[in-house]
């Protein structure tokens, strides 16, 4: 006795985006935790995931990765165009500590955010609002970052006016020889940034789809507000906006490099994103599953040890 069983005549028998093949998802959730990074056929040959003991593990390795992209490219004398999340955040603590070892400054880096919430116009929060991704990026990555930080000018934040420029930013500098690295993290829908599952509805094609941008307004899957009511509302759903503003896979599938991070697990054995890693590594890509084509670009993946799982019951 499973959803897959008694999901008839249910209430959630029309709630999951009409592309998912449930059988196959759950298909992907069922393998040993040790065959977590078994090489599948679609993944690019410089595509890596790396399991992280701890947070404090997951937290220092993808720090350090970010860092090491903006230090490389620092002394190739090239710039980098990074895009960013709000969601893994424990990395960027850490990339400024490395920036700050090193003495690299960002002079060369462009950042642009990948989201931010909107309303059913694509107006966003104030910048300082607690809430707002402008103010987490400011608080914990540009201003730590001191004299070494990215120069104002050079952050891009989603707001309705600015995300529509992202795509013919990013496409001079890439024509400069500036290099894209995506940093991302893999929602409870498998989106990526915000790009949800159900936009497969309004594409012809894949190709149509692997061409879209952005969207302004975009309406999120109610998986993903109760994923951020628990993640970054401490549960209270009434303070999640049901839209946003979110780059799409015409700007992340450019990326010359991805470093992505899935570290859902709470604590006292819960987790959210077991589910997610599982099938982004092996569900194959598909444009109901933004997160599937992330395996064809070159990068890692750190996720945490124990979203391997097993996943299933826990009677503890």
């Amino acid at each position: 006795m499973n959803l897959l069983t008694t999901i008839k005549g249910s209430m959630l028998e029309n709630y999951f985006p009409e592309g998912w093949d449930l059988e196959k998802i759950d298909e992907c959730c069922s393998h040993s935790p040790e065959e977590i990074t078994e090489r599948q056929s679609f993944w690019n040959k410089d595509f890596t995931p790396i399991s992280c003991a701890s947070l404090s593990d997951f937290d220092t390795m993808m720090g350090h990765e970010i860092a090491m992209q903006i230090r490389e490219t620092k002394e190739d004398g090239r710039k980098l165009v990074l895009i960013l999340p709000v969601g893994p955040v424990g990395m960027y603590r850490w990339a400024v500590f490395f920036l700050k070892q090193w003495n690299i400054d960002c002079s060369h880096v462009y950042g642009f955010n990948m989201d931010e919430w909107g309303d059913a116009e694509g107006n966003t929060l104030a910048p300082d609002d607690p809430g707002a991704f402008q103010n987490t990026m400011e608080t914990i990555f540009y201003g730590p970052l001191g004299d070494l930080t990215v120069p104002e000018d050079q952050r891009n934040f989603a707001t309705k006016e600015n995300l529509p420029t992202y795509g013919p930013k990013i496409e001079a500098l890439k024509a400069e020889g500036a290099k894209l690295v995506t940093i991302f993290g893999i929602g409870r829908a498998f989106h990526i940034a915000f790009w949800e599952p159900h936009f497969a509805l309004d594409y012809d094609s894949v190709e149509e789809w692997k061409s879209a941008t952005h969207r302004v307004a975009a309406k999120l899957h109610p998986f993903t507000i109760e994923q951020n009511a628990i993640t970054s509302f401490k549960s209270r759903t009434t303070m999640v906006p049901a839209r946003a503003n979110t780059v799409g896979p015409g700007l992340f599938l450019q990326s010359d490099y991805i470093i992505g991070g899935c570290d859902g697990a709470p604590g006292r054995g819960m987790m959210w994103q077991g589910m997610s890693l599982w099938v982004a590594l092996r569900y194959g890509p598909d444009i109901w599953v933004p997160a599937s084509f992330m395996p064809t670009l070159p990068g890692k993946l750190f996720f945490l040890e124990e979203l391997a799982g097993p996943l299933g019951a826990d009677v503890n």
